[in-house]
């Protein structure tokens, strides 16, 4: 094999390749896509969602403590938690050391809190967490897809068998799911085992030129086999961690809130948003909230209703304070309101390209305003802002939409491959970054693309090159 560097390997793999970018202008509504279609009822025996939530919020309660510690006593805008902090907070809240540094990690990974360059705001799940369940079972969602970097592997497994194991932890949990209740740990083994095996097939590979003949040809096979054990065990003490499954003598069994959320990643489902009705009396944060789940014919007209009840300048002024929230599905909507405001709303729109989180969605408003084809309008983006604006639309799928159209919203990246992408999305620094590039790990179907995308969370979440 040639001595390429590894992101040079990833962008001559085809499968690492985008197809040909779509317009921007389709990957802002991809959340809208197909929204109208009824979600499917879970298998009988789940609790209901409220019940989930309860649950979920027992499994993040340092967490949030944590966060509402972080956005109550600690200096605005102040960064990460270092070492002065965690004492505080240590002392605050009657944790260990070790407690504190755990919750906050995990407050990072359900979205609580967010890193806003050097400064850490509440996440908007925070200021929802004890009103709105959907929110809390997607916090935990989150968290459960990054099972794997809230319980660090063992530092002494190559990450590429560790990569292995984690992409074979779903058929894992698909056994768990399906046998509804324990299961014994030499039957995971044994299923591990014949998944990494199918993942070394898949991906067996014909070395150009000569070969030295390997003294003990077997011997790496027997290397792996020795390491799936205790790499099953790290894996299972790791979705324990996160609250997806309890451990007996000797077997698994999935807890109520796993049950659900490996139900929910089979069948591709997102949480219902509420109910329209009653829209037009209702705050523009709510009411955006009710549209979400209506196509973009009857949102329109639901906008119109709720402005035609409002003078302009306030319903302008409210659009674009819910747009300046943490949610980036509200985000996007706000602005499509804002569209239908037209003239109206153009000063305040201008005045809002000067804040970063909002310059992406107030420059197409104005190119669209101008005259721009809504096909075309995306070329007034730098790289930067179309980079930003990518992760923003990726972080609403991810928090409102399903799996499928978070691997579509894939294609309408501007850059040519994976690699590329990610180091741009890096660069970039939007706070919800490890958020995306998890759940789209967890999504895509592409062994080898997912396990790229993994790796970029995790140097992120680390804040390593």
């Amino acid at each position: 094999m040639t001595s390429r560097k590894p992101d040079e390997q990833l962008a001559r793999n085809s499968r690492l390749r985008l197809v040909r970018p779509r317009p921007l202008t389709t990957a802002r509504r991809a959340v809208t896509d197909g929204r109208s279609r009824p979600a499917p009822r879970p298998p009988e025996g789940t609790p209901p969602p409220a019940e989930l939530a309860r649950q979920a919020r027992a499994v993040l309660a340092d967490a949030v403590r944590i966060a509402r510690w972080a956005a109550g006593d600690r200096d605005p805008g102040a960064g990460q938690l270092d070492a002065v902090a965690a004492e505080r907070a240590s002392v605050a809240l009657e944790l260990t050391p070790d407690q504190v540094r755990a919750g906050w990690d995990r407050a990072r990974l359900a979205g609580l809190v967010e890193l806003h360059g050097t400064a850490v705001r509440p996440g908007w799940r925070l200021q929802a967490w004890d009103r709105d369940d959907s929110a809390v079972q997607r916090g935990w969602v989150a968290l459960f897809d990054a099972w794997s970097l809230v319980h660090p592997a063992p530092d002494d497994v190559a990450a590429s068998t560790v990569a292995e194991v984690v992409e074979a932890v779903p058929q894992v949990l698909s056994l768990l799911q399906l046998s509804a209740g324990p299961v014994l740990v030499p039957a995971l083994l044994d299923l591990l085992q014949q998944r990494v095996a199918e993942l070394h097939e898949e991906r067996c590979e014909v070395p150009y030129g000569p070969q030295p003949a390997p003294v003990e040809p077997a011997a790496p096979e027997r290397l792996a086999d020795d390491l799936l054990p205790p790499l099953l065990d790290w894996a299972l003490e790791g979705l324990a961690a996160v609250g997806a499954l309890t451990l007996g003598k000797g077997q698994a069994t999935l807890t109520p809130l796993g049950n659900w959320a490996v139900w929910v990643k089979l069948e591709q489902i997102c949480v219902a948003a509420q109910s329209p009705a009653g829209n037009i009396e209702q705050s523009a944060q709510h009411m955006l909230r009710g549209c979400a789940r209506l196509t973009p014919g009857p949102a329109r007209a639901e906008y119109r209703a709720w402005l035609a009840a409002r003078t302009v300048g306030s319903a302008v002024t409210e659009l674009l304070a819910v747009a300046r929230g943490e949610d980036a599905l509200l985000r996007g909507l706000a602005f499509e309101a804002l569209r239908v405001v037209g003239a109206p709303a153009e000063g305040e729109v201008r005045a809002a390209a000067t804040d970063s989180s909002l310059r992406p969605y107030a420059l197409l408003w104005l190119a669209e305003y101008e005259g721009a084809d809504p096909e075309d309008a995306a070329e007034v983006l730098t790289r930067e802002e179309s980079t930003w604006l990518w992760v923003d639309t990726a972080a609403a799928v991810a928090d409102h939409g399903e799996s499928d159209l978070l691997v579509r919203h894939l294609d309408s990246a501007v850059q040519g491959n994976v690699p590329a992408l990610l180091d741009e999305v890096r660069a970039v620094g939007h706070p919800r970054t490890v958020q995306v590039l998890v759940a789209l790990a967890a999504a895509h179907p592409d062994p080898a693309l997912a396990k790229a995308v993994r790796r970029a969370a995790f140097q992120v979440h680390t804040g390593g090159a």
